[in-house]
């Protein structure tokens, strides 16, 4: 036979123990709710799980409550279900046969019945948003009567709160966000329970920071600054009080986080809430200032408009008023930034000092007490150098005329002196050296002239400012030309004549007792050319293209320049050309101009201008003069079938006998006259010495110093521009 009994479990529940023999299949009891709703029942139904699919079952139901057992009239219920509206626990078992076979009893299950009495679950203090480290109190609270209870919480947070009526979190953590519910259950019937509350959610984020704003940094004369204390990330929760400190002092507590202040000092702030206080971070520092009435002034010195990469400059902050002692602070818009001193040198300035400059000073003695900012001031470094344009009046030398050079500077009032130089031809470099002209160095004019040049000659110039003193590249050399002939270097012509067709052979012959040449030209655009593209010897051939036009001379190993020659390349294939000589005509000579074709030669019926005046149209081909005069200088060009040349300039050389021996008389009769004067002077003293010998004495040496030879002026005008004579070619 075997055993059945029943055992009471843990927390009033039954479990069905077997007896000797383990074979028996056990009941299971399943139900839809735990909790009977008022006016309402629960489902329970029972069944035997066997492998085999027999059938005959019957279910036998228990209940107990209040330590009474009732068995229920439900074993006529074949399908097992049965609807229940009282509280308690109940089990069940099936049973079969004749005599009935009962199975294993099924695991208890606790039907409650539900109250009306409703839970509220409340978060005090009842904030949006609680912060890492904050006290907060999750409460459930069951209104009406004085009924104890057991409190039951279901939570999806990590941290489970305990079953009681409030759980206290003293500092929280994100493990305790999530949402909360609560029920209870009376304890003088375990049987009887509320439903669930609704939920809450309890949010808990990372400890919040100040965030301190100021509308400005600085305190103005007789004003004051706002200043503004908020949280990061912003918060809508409320109950924040903000806690202001001064120089690490503090300061005051105020409600709405903006206070007022008219005092200068290191300024910071934080909030707080609760009970103990809960802190955020505290905020960044600012710095605020107390402005006083010393007006600071940035200075250039030089203070020049423009500043050239490489030149010296200083940036200065000058603040005057009293002796107060200052820190400087600068701010700039360069990509150097200068050093907090009062003034910065500039050794050697480059593009990235240029921006705009401002300062201000912060007193020594009290760093919050600072002035205003300077009005700005804007340096502008050009990254090339200065580079000097020179021109030379006249281009071409006459006998007797000065030759001025002017160095044209972009400003030229910014304090520039002038450096003078004489271009020597260098052919080993394929360039010039330079040579300092007599007092050619510093001088303060831009301008410098030369007397008694004769030859051909090159000239540079550059300019210095500053100390210590920058220099700007040296210009690109000009020159002045001389068409005149002289033995020391020579350029030959052939053909020998001004104009030429285009694809005609030109040679150019430097000559003299050199043995190294380089031809150069100087073009009808500007520029200046050092090498001939077919050189042979001392002889450059050109086949001429329009390219070719311009003004040729030689220049020698030794440094010396060769007269200079115009070449004009006529480019108009069909027109004509006019004939003349490439050098100056001397004066008395005879000479024959004559006008060509590319394919004929002799032409008759040409019309011959000078200076743009007819002066010949008749039958001949060509115009001569039998002797040349000074007047005959100038343009000449002819014309023929209604087409013109262009027009070459013929220069008339005036001879010795001419010119020079045409002043000779004039220097012997200025001699004559006063040496004749001399004598006469002589004689009155001679005459005067009879009668006091002391005197003659005084008179001869009065005499002596005011005579002609000692007050000459050797080419200095103190009125005008300096005048220099320069050094004659060796």
């Amino acid at each position: 036979m075997e055993l059945e009994y029943l055992e009471r479990g843990h927390a009033g529940t039954w479990k069905s123990q077997p007896g000797p023999s383990c074979s028996k299949p056990k009941a299971e009891l399943r139900h839809d709710n735990t909790a009977v709703p008022v006016g309402g029942s629960v489902a329970l139904t029972c069944s035997v799980n066997t492998s085999s699919s027999s059938s005959g079952w019957k279910y036998y139901w228990y209940r107990y409550e209040n330590d009474y057992t009732t068995s229920l009239d439900a074993g006529f219920l074949s399908n097992g279900e049965i609807s229940v509206s009282e509280k308690g626990l109940y089990w069940c078992r099936g049973g079969r046969g004749e005599p009935v076979y009962y199975t294993e009893y099924s695991d208890s299950v606790m039907i409650s019945e539900t109250v009306s009495n409703r839970p509220v679950v409340t978060l005090y203090p009842n904030w949006s948003e609680i912060y890492r480290g904050e006290t907060i109190t999750v409460r459930c609270e069951i209104h009406g009567g004085d009924t104890e209870w057991d409190y039951e919480w279901e939570t999806n947070s990590i941290i489970k709160a305990p079953n009681q009526n409030e759980y206290r979190i003293r500092s929280a953590l994100s493990s305790n966000s999530g949402n909360y519910h609560c029920k209870g259950r009376i304890k003088s019937s375990q049987y009887e329970i509320t439903r669930w509350s609704d939920t809450i959610t309890l949010n808990v984020s990372y400890k919040p920071k100040a965030e301190l704003r100021a509308d400005r940094t600085a305190v103005p004369v007789g004003g004051s600054v706002t200043l503004n204390c908020s949280l990061t990330p912003s918060s809508s929760s409320s109950g924040w009080k903000y806690y202001w400190y001064r120089d690490g002092k503090s300061y005051k507590p105020v409600t709405n986080g903006l206070i007022s202040v008219s005092e200068g000092g290191l300024y910071s702030c934080r909030g707080g809430r609760g009970e103990p206080v809960y802190y955020t971070e505290d905020s960044e520092s600012v710095r605020i200032d107390k402005i006083v009435s010393n007006r600071p002034v940035v200075t250039l010195y030089p203070n020049w408009s423009e500043i050239y990469r490489g030149e010296t400059i200083t940036v200065r902050c000058e603040i005057h008023g009293g002796d107060t002692e200052w820190d400087y602070e600068w701010e700039t818009n360069s990509t150097i930034k200068p050093p907090n001193q009062n003034e910065y040198r500039i050794r050697s300035a480059s593009s990235s000092n240029s921006g705009n400059y401002r300062c201000k000073g912060r007193m020594k003695s009290s760093q919050h007490k600072t002035t205003e900012w300077s009005d700005s001031v804007t340096l502008t470094v050009s990254d090339s150098k200065s580079d000097p344009v020179l021109t030379v009046s006249p281009s071409w030398l006459s006998p007797g005329a000065s030759v001025t050079l002017n160095c044209e500077v972009e400003h030229p009032s910014a304090g520039w002196s002038f450096y003078w130089y004489k271009a020597v031809p260098d052919l080993s470099e394929k360039s010039s050296s330079y040579e300092l002209l007599p007092d050619g160095s510093g001088t303060a004019q831009d301008s410098y002239i030369i007397h008694g040049q004769t030859h051909t000659a090159g000239y540079v110039c550059r300019a210095g400012r500053g100390d210590p003193e920058y220099h700007t590249d040296h210009s690109q050399p000009k020159f002045v030309w001389s068409a005149d002939v002289h033995s020391a270097a020579s350029l030959t012509v052939s053909p020998d004549r001004v104009q030429h067709f285009t694809s005609d052979s030109v040679s150019l012959t430097c000559e003299g007792n050199f043995t190294e040449w380089r031809v150069r030209k100087f073009s009808e655009d500007g520029r200046l050319y050092s090498d001939c593209r077919r050189m042979t010897g001392s002889t450059c051939n050109i086949n001429t293209s329009k390219s070719d036009t311009g003004v040729y001379w030689c220049e020698s190993g030794s440094g010396e320049f060769s007269s200079a020659v115009n070449i004009t390349v006529q480019n108009d294939g069909n027109g004509p050309i006019l004939v003349s000589p490439v050098h100056p005509v001397t004066e008395g000579a005879s000479v024959s101009l004559s006008c060509s074709l590319r394919t004929q030669k002799i032409l008759s019926n040409v019309f011959f201008y000078h200076n743009d005046k007819l002066i010949q149209n008749d039958t001949r081909g060509e115009l001569k003069i039998s002797a040349v005069s000074k007047s005959d200088e100038g343009f000449y060009k002819c014309q023929y079938s209604g087409r013109e040349s262009a027009q070459s300039w013929m220069s008339v050389k005036v001879t010795v006998s001419g010119a020079d021996s045409s002043s000779s008389p004039v220097w012997l009769m200025v001699g004559l006259v006063c040496g004749v004067s001399l004598i006469i002077i002589l004689l009155l003293l001679l005459y005067r010495c009879r009668q006091s010998k002391y005197s003659c004495f005084t008179r001869s040496i009065q005499s002596e110093s005011h005579s002609p030879g000692s007050s000459t002026n050797h080419g200095v005008n103190q009125n005008e521009t300096h005048v220099y004579d320069s050094p004659h070619p060796a």
